[in-house]
């Protein structure tokens, strides 16, 4: 198999259910000079690969450094013995940085648990915006993050009791600002700009906030979304249900647009 992916191959990676493992092995004054990172990724120090390289066996990883040279080059070595599917980032983080690809501020992703997780709490009955930004999350910021859907009247309380961060809720820092959902609002905190999120953004929104003339496809999601509410009596049953209704249009925002379904096709009789 390949030792290395390039930027562009991996950004065509992103935001995708089999998404390989992000490992950022940068050392600690190179993280400080730049605390972003790719979307999704672990920080890991490289010094103690012996003890969590383990971890990640039979899993498809990429080892990130600041150049893409010793550091990935050992831990992508030293992860192969370990049974993974390793590569390395070609030019490490500057080179992804100078492409202009996707990084996540950090200022404000939540601490993580024992586990590394991060941990969200909102309304339970989810419909738009509370599986939005729970595909979002996993999707680009933290891909283990869990997600608590609780009764209205306890949602801060349990973030207090829990130590996990409320969302989609008035009076938060993760809900709606003006006549944007929380789902622009973590994009936003988080520096996650693409032309495809950019345009499921303003589809979610029109989804979530009763305007459907916002683009044409925002009925569907609402209606499919209702939809998936009334199937599934399991708040996360729906969620995992509805991941794969955001896979699905955020690849078509990405790649699909353009394209139209006509029959019967040319030619046909």
């Amino acid at each position: 198999m390949p030792s290395s992916i390039t930027p562009q191959q991996l950004a065509r990676r992103l935001g995708l259910p089999d998404t390989p493992v992000l490992v950022d092995l940068r050392t600690a004054e190179d993280a400080a000079a730049d605390q972003r990172l790719l979307p999704a990724s672990l920080r890991r120090d490289h010094r103690d690969v012996a003890s969590w390289a383990p971890g990640f066996a039979g899993r498809s990883v990429v080892a990130i450094c600041q150049k893409g040279l010793k550091l990935s080059e050992g831990v992508a070595a030293w992860l192969r013995h370990e049974g993974a599917q390793a590569e390395v980032l070609e030019g490490g983080l500057l080179a992804w940085a100078e492409a202009g690809l996707p990084l996540i501020a950090t200022r404000h992703i939540p601490a993580r648990d024992a586990a590394g997780r991060t941990l969200w709490v909102t309304r339970a009955r989810p419909k738009v915006d509370r599986i939005a930004c729970p595909w979002l999350i996993r999707r680009f910021v933290d891909r283990d993050a869990v997600f608590l859907f609780v009764a209205a009247s306890e949602v801060q309380a349990v973030a207090e009791r829990f130590g996990a961060t409320p969302f989609d809720m008035d009076g938060t820092f993760w809900s709606h600002r003006g006549e944007t959902c929380t789902f622009d609002t973590m994009l936003a905190e988080f520096g996650l700009s693409s032309p495809a999120l950019a345009r499921l953004a303003m589809i979610v929104r029109g989804a979530d906030t009763a305007r459907l003339d916002l683009a044409p496809q925002c009925a569907g999601l609402l209606a499919a979304s209702l939809g998936l509410s009334r199937l599934h009596r399991d708040d996360l049953a729906q969620l995992e249900a509805g991941m794969a209704l955001y896979d699905a249009f955020h690849l078509w925002c990405r790649d699909a647009i353009e394209e139209t379904h006509n029959w019967p096709g040319p030619g046909a009789r």
